[in-house]
């Protein structure tokens, strides 16, 4: 009885987590719908990392390189699946030629954020590159603990009596 009655509850609790998650998702997807509408939501909509927004500087992404990464990340849907636009879809969505294009994703190839790799398709022979992400994913996660410790310590610093870490020491024990 006690075996019947354990599965049932450890049931219970994996039916609740999958509750509450689908719940969180579906109140997450109103709030993003009252934000931009159901409308502009069904286009579809892509997911950019914030840190990759306020990093941009640190690793070394003028605004048109990053135009070119987020409108990669557009068409990376999968984790497993490199995404693979051609340079004159590219171009066309942000104004550039392919010329330009080229140029600039070969510098964020040569800075390590992405890798470019030939696509053959089967009785079409070579297409257009797949682009792996994953040096954009690594810099970013290199970064991340950098960023939550300022976002940890300016939190901090808004509360009442600040932080130990930012206090300055003083020379005079008297003050």
């Amino acid at each position: 009885f006690n075996y019947i009655y354990m599965i049932l509850v450890i049931n219970f609790i994996i039916n609740m987590t999958w509750y509450q998650k689908m719940a969180a998702e579906k109140s997450t997807l109103q709030r993003t719908q009252k934000k931009w509408s159901k409308e502009i939501l069904d286009e579809g909509f892509c997911i950019v990392p914030s840190i990759l927004l306020r990093a941009q500087k640190r690793i070394g992404v003028n605004p048109s390189q990053l135009i070119l990464l987020i409108q990669l990340l557009d068409y990376w849907w999968d984790a497993g699946n490199k995404p693979f636009p051609s340079k004159k879809d590219l171009g066309n969505r942000v104004g550039l030629g392919s010329r330009q294009v080229q140029r600039y994703l070969a510098d964020l190839e040569s800075a390590g954020l992405i890798k470019r790799e030939a696509r053959v398709v089967a009785g079409k022979g070579r297409t257009t590159n797949k682009y792996d992400l994953s040096g954009l994913v690594e810099k970013l996660n290199e970064l991340a603990p950098e960023f939550k410790e300022t976002r940890e310590l300016k939190k901090a610093v808004e509360r009442r009596g600040g932080d130990d870490r930012l206090k300055l020491e003083s020379k005079n024990p008297t003050i």
